[in-house]
């Protein structure tokens, strides 16, 4: 048997995207060796059984050797795991991410990495899902999912192509963006319509008749409110790190709200459909896609 693509990966957060990027290169073989760090000895022993680890690290001496660290915690917890893993880190040894945020993270390795900034390559894994922890890991959950890397310039080609290849043995469909574009991207298409939708409920949580409401509230209720379901302390954190695009998002859709608001109160209908049409047109053809 050839040997595996990489020798030795070492994973901090050994959840939903930790354990799914450990499970997938070992579909793939591509992996020798996993080893797990974390703050819960319960959940790295639950990776243990569910074979998603080989063992858990217990030294950052480990990272002296491998091929690849994968940052899969929370983004706010990542500036200070920096600092601590930056000393042990071996020359060959390359840092990816999996935070849903970039320029925050970018500022992060700048401040905590040191000279060894050139070895961390940003990644986000466009593969959420609602359940977390390592039980929720699957050895499928990237395939033919979008994975975005945002090289830094201190970045070599080849460190990037390796980034890039571990990311597609996970089948992912890997693209490359600034982290100053994949924030303005995912502050439209992601972290703004979160944050309408759990304006929506929390407005209705509100009201003294919310229970009369939400017994006569169906299908297009649910399906635009299914993402407030999601994890309150992530999208506080996603919404604080990238609140500056965010905010420009925020403004555009108010004056979005305000012209709508003119045309019903004026009763103009052309004006009503024109925008409802556009609206339909835009999203048959991306559901198409």
């Amino acid at each position: 048997m050839s040997e595996p693509q990489f020798k030795k990966i070492v994973i901090f957060g050994v959840g939903l995207i930790g354990g799914s990027f450990a499970l997938a290169l070992r579909k793939a073989n591509a992996v020798g060796e996993v080893v797990g760090f974390g703050r819960s000895t319960a959940t790295l022993e639950q990776a243990m059984q569910l074979g998603i680890i080989d063992r858990i690290g217990t030294d950052l001496a480990e990272l002296g050797d491998a091929d690849i660290v994968l940052l899969a915690t929370p983004v706010g917890q990542m500036a200070e795991l920096m600092a601590r893993i930056a000393p042990h880190l071996g020359v060959h040894t390359l840092v990816t991410d999996g935070g849903s945020t970039k320029s925050d993270v970018v500022a992060a390795a700048r401040a905590n990495m040191g000279n060894r900034i050139a070895q961390f390559i940003p990644a986000h894994p466009i593969a959420g899902a609602e359940k977390s922890g390592a039980s929720a890991a699957l050895a499928d959950l990237y395939v033919g999912k979008k994975v975005v890397l945002t090289p830094l310039p201190e970045n070599s080609k080849d460190a990037v192509a390796r980034v890039r290849k571990a990311w597609e043995l996970c089948g992912a469909v890997v693209s490359e963006l600034t982290p100053q574009q994949h924030d303005a991207v995912f502050a439209a298409v992601s972290h703004l319509p979160h944050l309408l939708s759990f304006a929506l409920v929390h407005d209705l949580a509100q009201r003294d008749n919310r229970d009369l409401l939400l017994s006569f509230a169906a299908s297009g209720f649910r399906d635009f409110t299914r993402i407030a379901a999601s994890s309150p302390e992530m999208w506080r954190d996603i919404c604080i790190a990238n609140r500056e695009a965010l905010l420009q998002e925020l403004q555009t859709y108010i004056a979005e709200l305000n012209q709508m608001s003119t045309a019903l109160a004026a009763g103009d209908a052309v004006r009503l459909e024109q925008t409802f049409h556009t609206a339909r047109e835009l999203r048959a053809g991306w559901t198409a896609q």
